[in-house]
């Protein structure tokens, strides 16, 4: 399975791509499941939010395992997609009870578009098996692109400890770390619920002179 890497823009120069990508790619071409999301949507999140643009970056683990659900952003489902995923569904009640508002799907393409990064750390998944591709090699690519990020402050959404671990890859001074607990129902009510991370963030950036993400 060869992925298509041409509207990578400047994430294109990461080493991964050079170094890693080939053995995943090999690894792909073996899997005998169907592989979500499609091969053209694995690098979505890195296409829409080129570095320069990132002002929030959100980690997910792995994309949602169910056919027609994921689409290469954390936490997004296509639009058509109905009832929500129930951590997404989660994250909408937080949202709403922090702003008043949610999205009226569960496409969260607008928040990419205004410089939130969208990053799983495992960018496939066979279907019907969460988790399945972990060990890949994709967490590499995450580390390397948090290591870019470095550079100027930015906002770290950092949700559950599998976030929490690898998103200190980033260094450097000046960024806004929000910490919980995963917006997953077995862990949402231990610390995800009343973190008010959307408004946090927003008065981050007001804060820096910049425009507030626009999260509905």
């Amino acid at each position: 399975m060869t992925l298509d890497t041409s509207r990578l823009g400047d994430w294109g120069a990461l080493p991964f791509f050079a170094t890693t990508l080939p053995r995943i790619e090999a690894a792909l071409a073996a899997e005998t499941r169907t592989i979500l999301p499609p091969a053209d949507q694995v690098f979505t999140a890195l296409e829409m939010t080129q570095p320069r643009a990132v002002r929030v970056v959100i980690l997910g683990q792995d994309p949602y395992p169910t056919p027609g659900h994921a689409h290469g952003l954390a936490f997004s489902v296509n639009p058509e997609v109905m009832p929500l995923p129930r951590s997404l569904a989660n994250i909408y009640r937080e949202l709403r009870d922090d702003t008043g508002s949610a999205p009226p799907n569960g496409d969260l393409r607008p928040w990419a578009r205004q410089g939130v990064l969208l990053l799983n750390t495992a960018l496939t998944v066979p279907a019907g098996a969460a988790g399945g591709h972990v060990k890949l090699g994709w967490t590499e690519l995450a580390r390397q692109v948090l290591g870019q990020l470095s550079a100027r402050p930015r906002a770290f959404l950092l949700w559950g400890r599998h976030a929490q671990q690898l998103g200190h890859a980033a260094s450097g001074d000046g960024h806004l770390w929000i910490e919980s607990a995963h917006p997953s129902p077995l862990s949402a009510r231990r610390g995800f619920f009343g973190s008010r991370p959307f408004s946090r963030i927003n008065a981050w950036l007001a804060a820096r002179g910049e425009p507030e993400i626009r999260w509905s």
